[in-house]
């Protein structure tokens, strides 16, 4: 999900990064897993990143994706060592921040036994940091990012196994205008590269509707009080509210509104899949739609089992990209295990590993099927439609669309 363009955040990541080159040792953000980075040596070793929010008021969903690609890497791990090959996964924190990030891929980049990053959760982060994974060949396989400029940006090594938001934005319009009768609407966005993206996409797909967009404004991250933007609503009278953002704003905006007596339709992205966003709204979340790239898990045999897995294993129940994570770990791993076998059975180069990834066709995820075309987009991508009836996640399923 999340974040888009915005080539100054690269300028502005990349001072940063200068400014931490000549720093050394460990990263302090690295977590310990049980599938073991320990930081062992040796030409067997293969390790695998991540890159998500840990910390800050992302992370639920951050902390999701790594514990997912955490669980795939493990069961993994018994079949790369019938290969030859110890795996070991190696969690960074980028909090979020295109800053954290790209400093975080420099380490990435440094340390020659990684050979892949899942990540990340928001593409205003992913978009600066995969400019380094390029440099250094490294393969990314995204669970969650649905910018478009992070793949139309041509790189070899980015690819992403959800849908982009010049999908997302305008089948959410498509619902919205057909199917709950949406004429006037008013759209708030968080000025990040993902909610003005998201909200942008979903603005041209109403008006090619013939809806009439009677507001467009942008709230701030970490902004808690939306008064002034409400009285605004609240005089155009909308029919349906759509909001381009996370679910820590998007709760206390759902909240406020409802406070305030506007009971229409309130709608929004992927950024609010989270089981956070109904402990932030609480009731208010009633009548509240969102279009996401993840579907629903539990909708699955494989994906009751991973549920049930999940659980077991970290006492949690999963989030909307708990299976994601897994998933992209699940595609990494095969196009390592390809270069691998097409190698010799040696290890592999980083540019074989990416070339591996990129052709990997037809796998059977724990919910989703991943084909990448040559820009890395998956060619099974759907968008997923949800309404909350009740404070409960995750909310009801009303319809999916797929990629046409």
């Amino acid at each position: 999900m999340v974040f888009k363009k915005t080539f100054s955040i690269l300028a502005t990541a990349t001072l940063a990064v200068g400014l931490l080159a000549g720093c050394s040792g460990g990263n302090k953000d690295q977590n310990a897993s049980n599938g073991g980075s320990g930081g062992s040596s040796g030409s067997n070793v293969i390790k695998i990143a991540t890159q998500t929010p840990l910390s800050g008021g992302s992370a639920t969903l951050g902390e999701s994706i790594k514990l997912g690609a955490q669980l795939a890497l493990e069961e993994q791990q018994a079949n790369f060592e019938k290969l030859g090959f110890k795996l070991e996964l190696v969690p960074y924190d980028d909090q979020g921040d295109p800053k954290k990030g790209v400093a975080n891929a420099q380490l990435i980049g440094a340390d020659k036994q990684i050979f892949g990053v899942v990540g990340h959760l928001n593409s205003g982060v992913a978009i600066p940091s995969s400019e380094i994974y390029e440099k250094y060949s490294i393969p990314m396989v995204s669970p969650a990012n649905t910018a478009t400029d992070v793949t139309d940006r041509g790189l070899k090594t980015v690819n992403r196994i959800c849908a982009r938001d010049d999908f997302q934005g305008p089948a959410g319009a498509k619902f919205a205008i057909e199917k709950l009768g949406a004429k006037k609407i008013f759209i708030i966005q968080d000025k990040t590269a993902y909610g003005s993206g998201l909200a942008e996409a979903f603005k041209k797909g109403a008006e090619d509707l013939g809806a009439q967009v009677v507001g467009f404004e942008g709230i701030t991250v970490g902004e808690k009080d939306f008064n002034g933007v409400l009285n605004q609503v609240l005089a155009k009278k909308p029919d349906l509210v759509y909001f381009g953002g996370l679910y820590t704003e998007g709760g206390q905006l759902i909240k406020q509104a409802r406070d305030k007596g506007i009971t229409v339709p309130i709608m929004g992205g992927d950024g609010l899949d989270s089981s956070t966003l109904v402990q932030i709204a609480g009731d208010a979340v009633k009548n509240v739609y969102m279009t996401s790239a993840a579907g629903l898990t539990t909708a699955t045999d494989a994906g009751k089992q991973f549920a049930e897995k999940y659980k077991q294993k970290f006492g949690k129940d999963i989030e909307s990209y708990s299976a994601y994570g897994y998933d992209s770990m699940g595609v990494l791993l095969k196009g390592i295990e390809n270069a691998i076998k097409e190698n010799g059975n040696k290890l592999p180069s980083r540019q074989q590993v990416a070339e591996g990834v990129r052709k990997v066709q037809e796998y059977e995820g724990v919910v989703t099927k991943v084909s990448f075309d040559e820009k890395g987009d998956n060619k099974y991508a759907k968008i997923y439609i949800y309404k909350f009836d009740e404070a409960k996640y995750p909310a009801k399923l009303e319809d999916e669309v797929s990629k046409q």
